[in-house]
């Protein structure tokens, strides 16, 4: 698991491969991963847009930016959580994604970035 707290709200990652998913023939790699959004702020805050780089080793760069996640905008209270389950499909067995989630603090709506640390998409089988 990887973790990292900015302005008080924490960002914890799990990815696993998804083998019955992907094709590698055809190159054709998917992964999950689970993100926990916990606030440990004192303020209530809503994520409202999401910024994705994501890298596969064979030399492709994406960026990614939309509304919400998974179709969502969640209000996260102080001392609660929200989790959600998505995907990314790469071209070989490994890469990574980092990123940001644009929140408002509901106290002032001010605007400010809590970063999505790093984390690796391997292939199990690339893990020995």
């Amino acid at each position: 698991m990887t973790t990292q707290t900015t302005s008080g709200v924490k960002i914890s990652v799990e990815y696993t491969y998804q083998s019955e998913y992907s094709n590698p023939e055809s190159e054709h790699f998917m992964f999950a991963y689970q993100i926990t959004i916990e606030n440990m702020s004192g303020y209530t805050v809503q994520l409202v847009r999401r910024h994705w780089n994501i890298f596969d080793s064979i030399g492709i760069s994406t960026q990614v930016d939309g509304e919400g996640v998974v179709g969502e905008q969640p209000i996260i209270a102080p001392g609660n959580r929200h989790q959600y389950v998505s995907g990314c499909n790469l071209k070989s067995e490994i890469g990574f994604m980092e990123g940001y989630y644009e929140m408002i603090r509901e106290l002032d709506n001010s605007i400010f970035h809590v970063h999505i640390p790093r984390f690796n998409l391997i292939a199990n089988y690339r893990l020995n």
